[in-house]
Order: structure tokens, then sequence, then C-alpha cells
């Protein structure tokens, strides 16, 4: 059976962490390269399509990403739980073939869905009046390329349960840098339709790679024939999780996703669409790079958590702050003095960026850095149900805000700053949870009850010898 996800610090016998960096240099140094590459793709690739697009054309193209990434509502977290049920094994130096089962059950069901979608969304489109089937074709493939993301980053996560981050993020930097590549190469005359087939070409050869070296590592097993039972069995073995987790999850993704609904429908598509994009571009790019900073702070805070260390605990997440806070500041000045260049660089012709906009989406870079490592954090130690209560809240705020800022005819900056206001107090709240849930767990003994006395205790400086 697996150790029950939120107890884990109570369940398991504290080990002394071993003394190594808080940070692994090598993979420091390549999981910022890929992140770069990630936050670099999303402009490329709007770069590239306000060319070769007409704007129309292009929001369609925004709109049926958002399709693709709404499709994350099936994710409901399950590839944390999967993490918490291998990495605890994996820290005793011990398998769990059950988890590795119910973790390729999972990987499977992620890859299925993205072909069921993409093929759903070629029969709508080449039926729908007007359409051609060589539109369709593209769009199904978009889709293709965009939803194949979720069962991707639930590899990340798998693999860095079992200390395999390094080689996934070797065939991260092969994929970031052929698709940017052959982004690029559109605006030289490479045609879309051959640049989807490519990317998805590629995801095929990227997949096959990481799941081979997850099957040997013991990670992963696979029943072609047999993993819907398997799936059902993760359901039911973590059932309690899975509804917390899935709270949670589903409330990120409202947040990240129902601007791309609301957006067209209250300003139309054209203009507000790519605006809006390009500003989620930007703080959802950074988002990005504060989740790889975390991930390279996840392996040390995961066995400082289960040793009890709650002063390396905190100075891991410190650093991970400060890691996140770099970008963020350097991006906030490039925006404030120079976001009005960078904005008409990027969009060419097919939209104007207020200058309203700017300080809206530098409070969301700031806020950001704080959401993204408290809930990295909370998700690694299995504090779900901080996470299911954090999100709920959080959607609430949003719904609120938008109801507000339409009744008040506040117009798309209004509605932007509405958003913003409503993140930064669920990162406030999420951060607050983080304190109180791992951080005072870890420094609090086995037996004894958390409290605020017992993290101060442990956070104390040690005296020294006379």
């Amino acid at each position: 059976m697996h150790a029950p996800l939120e107890s884990l610090s109570e369940d398991a016998a504290p080990k002394k962490a071993p003394r190594e960096r808080l940070i692994s240099i090598p993979y420091l140094l390549l999981r910022g390269t890929t992140a770069a590459g990630a936050f670099a793709m999303g402009f490329v690739q709007t770069f590239v399509f306000a060319r070769i697009l007409d704007p129309e054309r292009f929001s369609i193209f925004i709109v049926t990403a958002a399709v693709g990434y709404s499709l994350w509502i099936t994710d409901l977290g399950l590839a944390k739980i999967a993490f918490v049920n291998l990495r605890t094994p994996h820290l005793s130096g011990t398998k769990d073939d059950r988890a590795a089962r119910e973790a390729g059950a999972v990987i499977q069901f992620y890859i299925l869905l993205s072909v069921v979608a993409s093929l759903v969304c070629f029969g709508f489109e080449a039926l729908r009046h007007g359409g051609s089937v060589h539109e369709a074709l593209d769009l199904a493939l978009f889709l293709l390329f965009i939803v194949l993301n979720l069962a991707w980053f639930s590899l990340r996560t798998v693999s860095i349960a079992v200390d395999l981050f390094v080689y996934f993020e070797r065939l991260e930097f092969v994929r970031r840098a052929v698709n940017i590549a052959t982004l690029l190469a559109m605006l030289f005359g490479l045609p879309l339709t051959v640049f989807l087939i490519g990317s998805n070409l590629l995801w095929a050869v990227l997949f096959t790679a990481a799941i081979s070296k997850l099957v040997t590592r013991g990670a992963l097993v696979l029943h072609l024939h047999g993993f819907v039972r398997e799936l059902i069995a993760f359901f039911r073995t973590n059932w309690h999780s899975v509804s917390r987790s899935a709270t949670g999850a589903l409330s990120g993704l409202f947040v990240a996703t129902f601007p791309y609904y609301v957006v067209p429908i209250a300003f139309g598509l054209g203009a507000a669409p790519i605006i809006l994009d390009t500003v989620f571009k930007i703080f959802r790019g950074a988002c990005v790079i504060f989740a790889a900073v975390c991930d390279l702070a996840t392996p040390g805070q995961t066995r400082a958590y289960n040793a009890h260390d709650a002063k390396r605990l905190v100075l891991t997440t410190l650093v991970a702050i400060g890691l996140c806070a770099i970008p963020a500041l350097c991006a906030s000045g490039l925006l404030i003095f120079g976001g009005k260049e960078l904005y008409r660089f990027l969009l060419h012709t097919a939209a104007t960026v207020p200058p309203q906009v700017t300080p809206i989406v530098v409070v969301l870079l700031l806020a950001s850095v704080f959401q993204i490592v408290s809930e990295a954090l909370l998700q690694y130690t299995g504090y779900f149900r901080s996470l299911a209560l954090n999100g709920v809240i959080l959607v609430a705020m949003m719904i609120v805000a938008t109801i507000v800022a339409f009744a008040a005819k506040f117009g798309l900056v209004g509605f932007l700053a509405a958003y913003a206001v409503a993140y930064t107090l669920g990162a406030t709240f999420l951060t607050t949870a983080a304190i109180l849930g791992p951080i005072r767990a870890a420094a609090t003994p086995l037996g004894e009850k958390p409290s605020w006395s017992g993290l101060v205790k442990a956070l104390r400086p040690a005296r020294q010898p006379a």
C-alpha cells in the first residue's frame, strides 16, 4: 500500500538528509536552458504566426490552443500523485511495481486523449460550413501538438521522482531546439502543414526515448491492453487524494484558460484575443521558467521534508524564490523600459498593446513567483487538500472580478487588471498555506502537534560551543 499522501512526514521514519548541494548544478544549467527555450518558443510562435497568418486565422489558432490547454481538465493532478507514490520507495532504495503500473496507465491515457481530441477536431472543422480538409488537418495537427504536452509534462514529473531529470531535460532540449528552428523556417517558406507534421513526428521519437528509459528504471510499467484496468485501480487506491488534487488542478486550469473564452465573446476576434495571448505568453512563459526552478528544488525539498530537516527545506525553498525573482525582475524591467517596442516587434501590425497593460503584467510576474514556488512545494509533499481549498477560493475571486469588470464596463485593460488583483490574492493565500503545511510539518518531531513555537525552534540557528 502507498503511504498516505498528506502525511508522509508522520508515517515515514525520519532519515538524515544527505549533505549534498541544495540544487544540482548540471541540472540547473540544463533545466535553465530548456526553460528559456520554452519561454522563447511562445514568443517565436507569436512572432511567426503574426506574419504568416491573417489576424482572424491567427485568433482561431489561439482559440484552438486554448481548447487544447482546456483538455488539461483531465490532468486532475494525477502525475503529482504518481510522483508521491514513486518518490517515497525510490528514496528508501526500493521499487513499487504497483505505482509503476499506475503511472504507466496515466501516461497512456493522456496520449490516447491527445489522439482522440485531434481526430474530433479534424471531423468538426472538416464538416463545418465553409471549412476545408486542409484547414481541418492543420488545426487537428496543431491541437495534437498542444495536447501532447500533458503527457510529456507528466513524464517529466515521473522522471524527477526517480532522479532521471537530467536525461529527460536532454530530450527536452532537443525538442525545444528543433521546434524553434522549424518555426523560424516558416518565415522562409516552410509550409505550416509540414511544420505541424514534423513536430508531431518529433513527439513520437521523444516519447519513445523517454518511456523506454523510465521503463528500464522501473518507474513505468506499460500494459497496452490492460491500462484501463490499471487506471481504474489508480483512482480506487488514491481516490481521496485524486479528489483533492483534481480540485486544485481544475481550478488552476480555469484560471489559466477562462480569459481565452471570455475575451473573444466580449470583445470579438482579432486584436483583443491577440493582445490577451501576448500578455499570457509573457505571464505563463515566466511561470514555465519558475516551474523549472521548482523542478530543480524538488529533489532536495522532498528529501528534507521526509527527513524532517526544516532548515534545509526552508533554505532550498528560499533559493527557489531567489532564482525565480531574477528572471521576474529582469522581465519586469524590460517591459517597463522597452515594452512598447517589444510588443511592436512581436505583433507587427496584427494588434497594438495599450501601455496600461505593462504594469498589469509586472504585477502578475511578481505574484507568480510566490504562487508557483508555493504550489510546487505543496504538490510534491502531498498537500492536495490545501491546494484544493486555495483553488476554489481563487476561482471564486476570478468569477467575482470578471463580473465586476464587465458590470463596470472596464474594457479589456480593466478585465486584465481585475484578473491580476484576484491572482495576487490567491498567491498570498497559497504562500501562507505552504508555511502552515509542509514547512511547519517538517519542523515538527514525530508524535508532536505542529505549532509555531516548534517551527521557530527548528529554524533557530544552533548555538556555537564556547
